[in-house]
């Protein structure tokens, strides 16, 4: 089976840069999937792709060593396992609030007598390779999101959970979760201090931690602090920011003066 590059990379204590594709296009996420991320994840939580369009993302993807993870809409084993049986190499799942939705969560990634993933990997075999089932259980990744302040309560007992290889904060939604507007790159806060709590109390679980921030500033601080996994925006988000800086730079030079043709 082909190897699982996430894992290797945290083997090594390295950290993992993630991109993410909300755009349901295939040429969209080829392009990135080219410019030498380690991952990138294919959202349809918030983004606008679904099963299907999200089916020639991940062909996109396997043109290169880029490791293809999906964010499903909920934890619910359906489209959890249809994503796994279509070559996804882990899954993030949003709002796992307690150690019963993360053992769910969890048992529907992985094959038995580990979980109760059903068998019918059609895509997967191909992208992974014919002895899929025999190593699937070792190389998918499952990563469960901690945003709310009922999953902090609850975070010794999800990150207990038996194959839970990684949590992954959502700052917007909890910062929402604490009363205060939904951010990114948060600093000098007590959402701040929470965030590092989280990740202080996955290292002692020896769990992996993963974040999304907003700016590659913010994703080397969070390195730095620790996390083994950072998501930097959308493509969606990189260029709406690309295209507001071209344009910034083009009308706000105020000196500029059309040239005459005559």
């Amino acid at each position: 089976m082909r190897k699982n590059i996430i894992k290797e990379i945290w083997n090594k204590k390295g950290s993992v840069i993630n991109g993410w594709l909300a755009i349901p296009n295939s040429i969209s996420a080829e392009i990135m999937a080219h410019e030498n991320w380690d991952s990138i994840t294919i959202d349809l939580q918030h983004g606008l792709n679904d099963y299907s369009t999200s089916i020639a993302m991940l062909q996109a993807i396997s043109s290169t060593k880029t490791v293809p993870l999906v964010r499903v809409p909920w934890n619910e084993p359906g489209i959890i396992m249809k994503m796994l049986d279509a070559g996804a190499f882990g899954i993030i799942c949003p709002m796992i609030n307690s150690k019963s939705q993360c053992e769910k969560f969890v048992n529907a990634c992985r094959y038995p007598p580990a979980g109760f993933r059903s068998f019918g990997p059609l895509r997967a075999t191909i992208y992974a390779g014919e002895d899929y089932f025999e190593f699937a259980n070792q190389e998918i990744i499952t990563m469960a999101m901690i945003e709310t302040k009922e999953a902090v309560d609850n975070l010794d007992e999800i990150l207990s959970v038996k194959g839970l290889d990684s949590i992954y904060i959502g700052p917007s939604d909890l910062s929402i979760s604490y009363t205060k507007k939904p951010d990114f790159d948060i600093e000098n806060t007590f959402v701040y201090d929470i965030i590092v709590k989280i990740l202080n109390k996955a290292k002692e679980k020896k769990i992996c931690a993963g974040i999304h921030v907003g700016s590659s500033s913010y994703a080397k601080k969070m390195i730095s602090l620790g996390f083994d996994f950072v998501s930097i925006l959308s493509e969606a988000k990189i260029m709406q920011n690309a295209v507001q800086t071209i344009l910034k730079e083009i009308k706000d030079k105020k000196t500029m003066k059309k040239k005459s043709l005559y």
